[in-house]
């Protein structure tokens, strides 16, 4: 009987992996986990058809308990020489599945906490992390006894979706039914989780008023070995879905220092072992106040933003890690460059004419420009990560020269759009 061949098991789809998956070792397979439900709705076999490596699809409902422990009683035979979580929802089954075939990775009991809001707050405050006052609440009543308590504004948020779904900033009692019933509201999200997911539970927050940033640390067995800040722009509005980010944050030296040491301490507290941590943070009179984290590469860009500032590359240390190899890239200290990304969002409506992408990537120092949005799509009011349409970005000698660059870049973008009706403009579906 054959050998199996060495694999690296992506748990998870991510079309921003199949950007680097070119690389891999041609002597190993790549295997994608990934919920039967989720592989219809978003036609995985089809993007992976014009991959160049080896790979194999192997639908399994890994958001479901027990699934890791299940997986390797199915493929007990596998050659795994890495376990990587690729998307948020997939980070407690890579644990598992790790630990299952004796590889690093996060922990289990560090995965699960990541994976649960409430969890997280009650957690990283034992260790004496600043947090906002969070409750668990299960009714409108629920969230209008915690207003009356705490006051306005607050936040009303799922404990456990992510790219800012259901996320509500409350300014005024008057708003509540609006939030509580957008909350619940998974649309735009749902081709990422499987068909019988239940609805979500909430969360209501005291809100806190500072600057917000991200902390990305690259982890193994338990040692920082690559730590970095990158300040935060939100979209104006209820909705904190986030507009644009720079790496890394231009903040004096001892704010980014204190969001280090927050940072891990929180790794700390958890246990967490050997992988990737996206700790999201507001400074509040100096002092660091977790948002949220997760278990897996930051999005939004901000790896393409690591990579250039800091002349590395995150991936190929991020996979020595998981494989439990020395890292084979350099991992300076100090950026060489400043790198900005900046995203674009409409009214909703329907899309009429897309142009300027070409025009846009000619802007001195853009690396990257993209319009996600085509003649015919509807889109949505801004609400959460998945409505924005367009992105650019790029990398300067300083923060301000970079973020002028994304800027420009943007303004030549021509997205046209026709209003839709009221009930439409509710109901239509995400470009992304």
């Amino acid at each position: 009987m054959p050998t199996p061949r060495r694999a690296v098991v992506f748990v998870g789809f991510s079309g921003d992996w199949t950007r680097f998956l070119g690389r891999m070792d041609p002597d190993e397979l790549v295997i994608f986990i990934e919920e039967p439900d989720v592989v219809r709705k978003r036609k995985v076999r089809d993007q992976l058809a014009s991959l160049n490596c080896a790979w194999q699809l192997i639908e399994w409902e890994h958001q479901s308990p027990g699934a890791a422990d299940a997986f390797v009683a199915a493929f007990g035979d596998l050659r795994a020489v890495a376990v990587v979580p690729a998307l948020e929802y997939a980070v407690p089954f890579a644990a598992r599945l790790a630990e299952r075939y004796g590889l690093p990775g996060a922990g289990l009991g560090a995965a699960l906490v990541l994976r649960d809001k409430s969890v997280l707050r009650r957690v990283s405050a034992a260790a004496g992390i600043a947090n906002p006052v969070s409750r668990e609440v299960r009714s409108l009543e629920e969230v209008r006894g915690f207003v009356a308590e705490h006051g306005l504004p607050a936040i009303l948020k799922p404990a456990d979706l992510q790219a800012s779904l259901g996320t509500y900033v409350l300014t005024s009692e008057a708003e509540l039914p609006t939030a509580w019933e957008q909350a619940h509201d998974q649309s735009d999200g749902s081709a990422f989780l499987p068909d019988r997911q239940t609805v979500s539970r909430m969360l209501v927050e005291t809100f806190v008023k500072g600057t917000e940033f991200s902390v990305e640390l690259l982890v193994s067995d338990g040692e920082c070995l690559f730590g970095n800040v990158t300040g935060k722009q939100l979209f104006a509005g209820p909705y904190p879905v986030e507009s644009g980010h720079t790496v890394p944050a231009d903040i004096p030296g001892d704010v980014s220092a204190r969001l280090l040491l927050a940072t891990q301490r929180l790794i700390d507290a958890l246990a967490f072992r050997t992988g990737f941590i996206h700790a999201e943070w507001i400074v509040a009179d100096g002092v660091p106040y977790l948002v949220e984290a997760a278990g897996r590469l930051a999005g939004d860009m901000i790896m393409p933003l690591i990579n250039h500032a800091y002349d590395t590359d995150m991936i190929a240390a991020f996979l020595d890690v998981m494989r439990g190899a020395p890292v084979s890239v350099p991992l300076p200290n100090r950026p060489s460059s400043r790198t900005a990304v900046q995203f674009v969002s409409v009214d909703a409506g329907k899309i009429e004419e897309v142009d300027g992408a070409e025009e846009a990537r000619a802007v001195d120092g853009v690396l990257e420009a993209f319009i996600f949005a085509a003649p015919g799509d509807e889109v949505r009011e801004l609400r959460n990560s998945f409505n924005r349409v367009a992105f650019a970005s790029a990398a300067a000698a300083t923060t301000g020269e970079a973020l002028d660059a994304v800027r420009e870049a943007t303004d030549r973008m021509v997205i046209k759009i026709a209003p839709l009706s009221n009930d439409a403009a509710a109901q239509g579906s995400s470009t992304e």
